[in-house]
């Protein structure tokens, strides 16, 4: 089929390998793949027979469905022997005690396929596209109307979000204040903490929920706990988890699944608490290597948003040169630049003890793919008991996005419209051992009572 038309060859040139092929064919196909690398062509029958001894003949009248038929077979064939000498690399790795990168073998061959996605058509519908991007998956607001004006409409899903600080400097504050915003916002989600125990994580979540200082909760427990019950009744899920310092991302893609399972929370976000402390999955780096380690902790992290589809917060420390700075840059990240090539956003935190004494914070973003305010600044509000960071918006920026919801559809229109009356019965409630009536209740029913014309009018409206 490749030799009686070339374009099949180039449509699966990715995914073709010698080695999958019987020892008499591998050199014709080492013949292909060298002779369309050097002269962009498939090499002659003639030439082939001469070369390696083997006769191949081109075939007469392909049609698209035998095309299709060896696109579809050949992926196949290749993805079952990929992963079938996966497998077998990945039983000398076990037996050796090299556990890491057998996911990741097993994994690659199996995601084997064709491009068989052409990519967006950019004439075509440039309002669709526009929408998908602002509306698909993204855009979720972070709960501070100002980080949301700096970044277009807030965080989206499948993106590397950092926040970076020095020691002491309230990183995890941040991402803990971030994750109560969503809650509230009816989003579910996970703090997974490689520092502080899940204990103090939650305490300082109580705070924050509360409106409490953590001695004011110590004294009043069972307040602190009817406040808790009652925000969860209308926030999204939460699960605060505890994991050693050096997990992996393996670890934690294992734990939002087995939370998935067991609870059927549907996970929209994820705080890792913090970069600095996982390691990757996918190499052997001595931890002192900070530069090579984030590099791919940094990728994977990225990688497990994308693949899930979350909202990913992590932190990362500043280096020592940042201690006396007022203005951030990508030298004072610690570890280098690796983690800030790959983040999409990127926030330095600035604070010191006298502005926390006034209640005030300050984010600088260094770095972001989604807008254009590297190098803008917003000063946040911070209780010093509670530890809620909160935004005061100064330009009305919520309330400028509050106008711009979309228009009633022609069946709001209508139900606000309709006319209805409301008939009211007496419903006793009656003691089923004694048959005595204890009281009696209104139940109201409504009648739709609409008029034809009005639908026949915003039916019109529809067209």
């Amino acid at each position: 089929m490749m030799l009686t038309d070339a374009q099949l060859y180039t449509r699966v040139a990715n995914i073709i390998n010698a080695e999958n092929f019987d020892k008499s064919l591998r050199p014709v196909v080492q013949l292909f793949k060298d002779s369309a690398e050097k002269y962009s062509t498939i090499p002659e029958p003639e030439f082939i027979q001469a070369s390696t001894g083997i006769k191949l003949e081109q075939i007469e009248n392909i049609t698209p469905g035998h095309t299709e038929k060896f696109l579809e077979e050949f992926e196949k064939f290749t993805k079952r022997q990929e992963l079938e000498r996966a497998i077998l690399k990945a039983a000398d790795m076990l037996e050796k005690g090299d556990y890491g990168p057998v996911e990741k073998l097993i994994k690659d061959a199996v995601q084997i396929s064709l491009q068989k996605d052409m990519g967006t058509d950019y004439f075509a519908d440039p309002k669709g596209r526009i929408n998908k991007y602002f509306n698909a998956g993204g855009q979720v607001s972070t709960g501070w109307p100002q980080m949301d004006k700096l970044l277009y409409g807030g965080f989206s899903r499948g993106e590397l979000n950092i926040f970076a600080g020095g020691s002491g400097s309230g990183k995890s504050l941040v991402m803990m204040n971030i994750a109560l915003n969503w809650l509230q916002a009816g989003l579910s989600g996970v703090y997974i903490s490689l520092e502080l125990s899940e204990e103090l994580t939650s305490l300082r979540t109580d705070a924050m929920l509360t409106s409490m200082s953590t001695r004011d909760i110590r004294k009043d427990i069972d307040t602190t706990e009817l406040k808790v019950k009652m925000v969860g009744k209308k926030s999204g899920q939460y699960r605060v988890k505890g994991m050693p310092a050096q997990s992996n991302v393996n670890d934690i893609r294992s734990y939002l699944k087995e939370v998935q399972i067991q609870t059927g929370i549907k996970v929209d976000f994820v705080m890792v608490d913090y970069l600095d402390l996982v390691m990757p999955v996918s190499v052997k780096v001595n931890p002192n290597d900070q530069f090579i380690k984030d590099k791919y902790v940094s990728e994977e992290l990225r990688n497990l948003a994308k693949e899930l589809g979350i909202l990913l917060v992590t932190a990362s420390q500043l280096n020592r040169s940042a201690v006396e700075e007022i203005e951030f840059d990508h030298s004072h990240i610690a570890g280098g630049i690796s983690k800030i090539n790959t983040a999409d956003n990127v926030f330095g935190i600035f604070t010191s003890r006298s502005m926390r004494e006034r209640g005030k914070y300050q984010i600088q973003c260094m770095k972001s793919r989604s807008s254009t305010g590297v190098g803008q600044k917003i000063d946040l509000e911070y209780n010093i008991e509670t530890m809620r960071i909160t935004d005061e918006d100064p330009d009305g920026y919520a309330e400028q996005q509050a106008k711009y919801k979309p228009s009633p559809s022609p069946n709001d229109i209508m139900n606000s419209l309709k006319p209805q009356s409301t008939l009211k019965s007496s419903v006793p409630i009656i003691d089923q051992s004694t048959g005595e009536v204890l009281e009696a209740t209104t139940k109201h029913i409504v009648a739709d009572v609409g008029s034809a014309k009005l639908k026949n009018l915003l039916n019109s409206l529809k067209k």
